[in-house]
């Protein structure tokens, strides 16, 4: 089994590690000449930003081609999930494949602008994440098929912020990097899309995929959002900070 991931601050990449098989990273592969894969059962595992797929997962599976008996996706979400998982199968299905089985797993949210961190904490025993996780895992074992859907109020609200998802460049203008920064280089190693230089000063280009690793990973909190609503970060407490900079694009290539 093969189960390729994207991930900001570790979610995605705990629940892969749950699933188990052939880990690889989508920051490390999705530039590759040939993304032809070969394997009986092949997942992805993604959150949901905005409501729908970051777009490094859409480019990824845009160009990808898979061949397995079995496949499937689970994107992991902290509030809403729109029509992430409907999006993603019509997605496939334009691109001449499709997923035996699609799911989504909620979890904490570290969309810093919209939620403090401190309370999504206290939130997470109700949430069970590793009760829901463990049945998805279960499913994915027993190769149960699981068709995509997603209410009309979903749908609605991925339409209505389909445009505005993903503000790379303009989400960039947001952050500030404050004096505590020693320039230490964890933020341009945890970046997905190598968004970040460490010279003199921390610069970011354009290619923002909205994680906030960089936010939230800083060691010396240095960096900041503008709209923030906590000074508290997160990362899983399954995954450590060097799972994270491993399956970053360029590192060991």
């Amino acid at each position: 089994m093969t189960v390729f991931y994207f991930t900001g601050t570790g979610n995605s990449l705990a629940v892969a590690k749950s699933i188990g098989g052939t880990l690889v990273s989508i920051p490390r592969v999705v530039d590759s000449d040939n993304l032809y894969y070969k394997d009986d059962a092949i997942g992805v595992v993604f959150p949901i930003y905005w409501w729908t797929l970051p777009r490094m997962v859409r480019r990824f599976l845009d160009r990808a081609k898979f061949e397995a008996d079995y496949t499937f996706a689970v994107g992991t979400y902290g509030s809403l999930p729109g029509a992430a998982m409907l999006n993603l199968q019509k997605r496939a299905l334009k691109n001449g494949y499709r997923f035996d089985y699609a799911n989504h797993l909620l979890m904490l949210d570290n969309y810093l602008p919209v939620f403090e961190m401190g309370a999504q904490v206290k939130k997470l025993p109700k949430k069970r994440v590793a009760e829901k996780t463990a049945e998805i895992v279960s499913d994915i074992g027993n190769r149960k098929h699981m068709t995509a859907r997603a209410s009309l109020g979903l749908r609605a609200i991925s339409a209505i912020t389909g445009a505005l998802r993903n503000p790379t460049g303009k989400n960039v203008k947001k952050y500030i990097v404050n004096d505590n920064c020693n320039k230490c280089g964890i933020c341009a190693k945890v970046c997905p899309s190598g968004n970040i230089t460490v010279t003199d000063r921390v610069c970011f280009a354009d290619k923002c995929e909205v994680c906030l690793a960089c936010l939230h990973l800083c060691p010396q909190n240095a960096m900041r959002h503008k709209s923030q609503k906590s000074d508290k970060r997160w990362i899983n407490p399954e995954v450590s900070l060097n799972e994270i900079i491993a399956s970053r694009k360029g590192i060991g290539q």
